[in-house]
């Protein structure tokens, strides 16, 4: 993980707030696909359940999780797509 998040600067941002699981999942998924190798992707949600499904996600897929961070009950999680 990324100590300094605030240093980001994500390729792709994605809001899935006001999405309950698998929703986050999904989407955070599709958006993968479309993104390229090395591109960083940043998820916005606002289900708790993300902050062990996203981890959970990218060991799976071996994505690389850089963290989350949260701001007004809204959860950014960053994502650096590492498979094609």
């Amino acid at each position: 993980m990324v100590e300094n998040l605030d240093n980001i600067k994500p390729d792709i941002t994605h809001d899935a707030t006001g999405t309950f699981c698998p929703i986050p999942i999904t989407e955070l998924a599709k958006v993968m696909k479309q993104a390229k190798k090395g591109q960083i992707v940043e998820l916005l949600a606002d289900d708790e359940g993300a902050i062990q499904d996203v981890p959970a996600w990218c060991e799976t897929t071996g994505n690389e999780y850089l963290g989350y961070k949260e701001e007004d009950g809204v959860l950014a999680f960053y994502v650096k797509k590492t498979q094609d």
